[in-house]
């Protein structure tokens, strides 16, 4: 008799939280990097820091009650339908029958075995629901807990990532200096960030250079446009009359007209990005 092998598979159970962490954390470092670096043309380090820290918690908090809301939606509608699906179970169980043939069919299950299966199930309704729900609806019961850690999970993910962007403005006053240092760091952060999160998934080198190259290039699109952007809407620009009414940029106290435009402007950029 040939002994028996023992075989383990190497699966991810933390899709879910990955998942949660590359989209907190790829929103992080893009974003708030694309509004600072658009505020550092102003050449003040205190204006780049305020508002860099206040799209960075708002974006967090955004972030974090968005997962939230998604993972209590995909809650809901499991429940529901599981609802639905036990009072077909219960008052249509010949329909629910012939669902479970048409099922395993597409498996070339054949109609004995695939009887022996509808016999199995209708002993144990509860599993009979189960089963309709991840082979007809295609729908994994969601973690009931999975709410607040998503929310959590993508939050502080978010805010970790925009952090490290802007670490330079808080230890250096020269602005342009801090800039092009927050940009290196925000360079190999996107590069290492994009390999890792291809390798996690796919796990395979060509698929981490693919990602991290990937991941670049959207980050540098996202911070090159919001720099450029206060260059190019200049006031002389912004000055256009919309439906007889001039577009001012007093809604900024405390600075010259010229840079209120300039902050303006580099703040819708960033959040017409996001």
């Amino acid at each position: 008799m040939a002994p028996e092998h023992s075989h383990a598979e190497s699966h991810s159970s933390n899709g879910e939280v990955i998942r949660d962490i590359i989209i907190g954390f790829a929103d992080g470092i893009t974003v708030p990097f694309a509004l600072t670096a658009g505020l550092s043309s102003l050449g003040s380090a205190h204006l780049v820091i305020i508002g860099g820290l206040a799209e960075l918690f708002s974006g967090a908090i955004s972030m974090g009650i968005g997962a939230y809301l998604a993972a209590v939606t995909d809650r809901d509608h499991y429940l529901s339908e599981e609802r639905r699906e036990r009072e077909e179970v219960m008052n249509q169980p010949e329909a629910e029958r012939a669902e479970i043939y048409e099922i395993l069919e597409e498996y070339e299950i054949g109609h004995e075995a695939s009887s022996a299966v509808v016999r199995a199930l209708e002993r144990n309704p509860d599993k009979w629901v189960k089963f309709m729900m991840a082979f007809e609806l295609k729908l994994e019961k969601p973690n009931t807990s999975r709410a607040w850690i998503s929310a959590a999970t993508m939050g502080a993910s978010y805010f970790i990532g925009g952090l490290i962007p802007m670490i330079p403005y808080f230890a250096m006053q020269n602005v342009t200096h801090a800039l092009f240092i927050s940009i290196g760091i925000t360079v190999v952060i996107l590069l290492v960030f994009g390999f890792v999160k291809n390798w996690v998934t796919i796990r395979t080198k060509k698929a981490g250079v693919y990602g991290a190259l990937q991941t670049l290039f959207v980050g540098t699109l996202a911070a090159a446009t919001s720099y450029a952007t206060p260059y190019y809407f200049r006031p002389q620009r912004l000055r256009r009359h919309r439906r007889g009414k001039a577009l001012s940029c007093h809604i900024i106290p405390g600075l010259p007209d010229d840079r209120r435009c300039v902050v303006l402007y580099s703040i819708v950029s960033a959040f017409r990005l996001w």
